[in-house]
């Protein structure tokens, strides 16, 4: 009888990643960072899934032992768990916690004992390298945790050495920063005379990286949840819609968004990573600032631009933009006009007139709509009535040109499951939806 030959099922990279990790205990310095090498290598190749089956309490726990037998050198330690936090960072991709396990335990004493060294005693580059680890895989700090790594971070940030490397080591501290979450209270003392002169300098030389001044902006829009004397910094001071807009327009040529994403470069890729993370940064910017500025029209502009220059293969993203926009239509601080006269109203109504559509993006196209349209029923000063009534006519005309009443009306049968599944006050009168000329 013939025997059938199975073919030995290969390992999986988990397994592979699991297996090195083992394996550092026995090496010596200089193979263990041959491994973490390796090891960073099957990280860059993962997917969120495998990512999060892998980086959970049990590795953690694990890693932290290795240190604690000195099993592993700190140096060596850094060079491993750093390195999952700015693929976590850049890939978007949450783990457990591990403030709580006893590695992230470890971490915070190692960090305050580090900070309480003399000057001359410090090992800088350890103490960096820990609070950039600590601060990229966890979601809350205590106050004098915070205050070390902001610290210890932005002088690293304010670096202006021309060269490859130190580009790279700012690029990293900030985008560590940049994961400071608003709830995370700051004190001003500790970080805006040195954000301000690191976006300043940025302005005039343009020296940082893409990634790097996305993450600069995402730091300080993030104080103003608390303070919001920090609006009027970021938005008058210090022209944060001017620069957004002109970010985002530069990122939006350096991609040819006709490829599928599996086809693009590993630069194309990293400037496509760039602006979704200024497309949502920008959604939590509108919905909560409540300072105007007229330099918002150009940045309008550049968000239609973008979400019109990905709809093709790149839908995630375009769905962000509608997110975007309907959060700048819910908010009274933006005019009418901003939104009308750049094309906002153009490119949701594309969006969901597209033969595939996800509950998300129908729920906050129509969130769209009802906001633009209940502004436009309202009228809160008489002086203004005329021009009110010009765009109404305007926008009336423009969506019934396009379909807009037949587009709406075909999502009507979905509209309580909409209600229901976010959990909002999407309403079910299908006239809230159309505009009164």
């Amino acid at each position: 009888m013939q025997k059938t030959l199975m073919a030995k099922e290969s390992p999986s990279k988990k397994q592979i990643f699991l297996e090195k990790l083992s394996q550092l205990e026995d090496c010596d310095e200089d193979e263990q960072k041959q491994k973490i090498g390796e090891m960073n290598e099957i990280v860059d190749r993962m997917n969120n899934n495998e990512l999060e089956s892998i980086f959970n309490e049990e590795t953690f726990n694990k890693t932290e032992k290795m240190i604690e037998k000195k099993k592993i050198s700190l140096e060596n330690m850094c060079l491993l768990l750093k390195y999952i936090g700015i693929y976590k960072e850049t890939n978007r991709t949450y783990f457990q916690r591990c403030r709580e396990y006893s590695l992230g335990k470890r971490i915070q004493k190692m960090i305050i004992e580090e900070n309480k060294r003399k000057s001359e005693e410090k090992k800088e580059k350890l103490l960096t390298d820990l609070c950039e680890f600590y601060i990229s895989l966890s979601c809350s700090f205590s106050p004098k945790l915070l205050s070390i790594c902001v610290s210890t971070l932005l002088k690293v940030a304010l670096n202006k050495e021309e060269n490859e490397k130190a580009r790279k080591e700012v690029e990293i501290a900030l985008l560590a920063l940049s994961n400071i979450k608003p709830i995370d209270k700051v004190p001003k003392e500790l970080y805006l005379n040195e954000i301000k002169e690191i976006i300043q300098y940025q302005q005039e030389h343009q020296d940082l990286t893409r990634l790097a001044n996305q993450c600069a902006w995402q730091f300080l829009m993030n104080r103003f949840y608390w303070d919001k004397s920090m609006e009027e910094v970021i938005v008058n001071e210090q022209h944060f819609a001017r620069e957004a807009a002109t970010e985002l327009e530069e990122l939006a040529r350096s991609v040819d968004w006709k490829k599928k994403e599996e086809e693009m470069s590993k630069e194309e890729a990293r400037e496509m990573l760039v602006i979704s993370r200024w497309i949502q940064a920008l959604s939590f910017f509108f919905e909560n600032c409540l300072v105007w500025n007229e330099e918002y029209v150009e940045l309008f502009s550049s968000i239609v631009q973008v979400s019109r220059a990905v709809r093709e293969n790149q839908r995630k993203i375009c769905d962000l933009c509608i997110c975007l926009l309907r959060n700048a239509a819910e908010r009274r601080v933006v005019k009418d006009e901003a939104l009308l006269c750049e094309g906002a109203v153009d490119t949701v109504l594309e969006g969901i007139q597209r033969p595939t559509l996800n509950d998300m993006a129908t729920y906050e196209s129509l969130e769209f709509f009802n906001a633009i349209l209940r502004r436009l029923k309202e009228v809160d000063d008489k002086m203004e009535e005329t021009k009110r009534k010009a765009l109404k006519k305007e926008i009336f005309e423009q969506m019934e040109e396009e379909g807009y009443e037949d587009t709406i009306a075909s999502f009507h049968g979905i509209m309580v499951f909409l209600q229901e599944y976010f959990d909002d006050d999407l309403s079910l009168n299908i006239s809230d939806y159309f505009v009164n000329v």
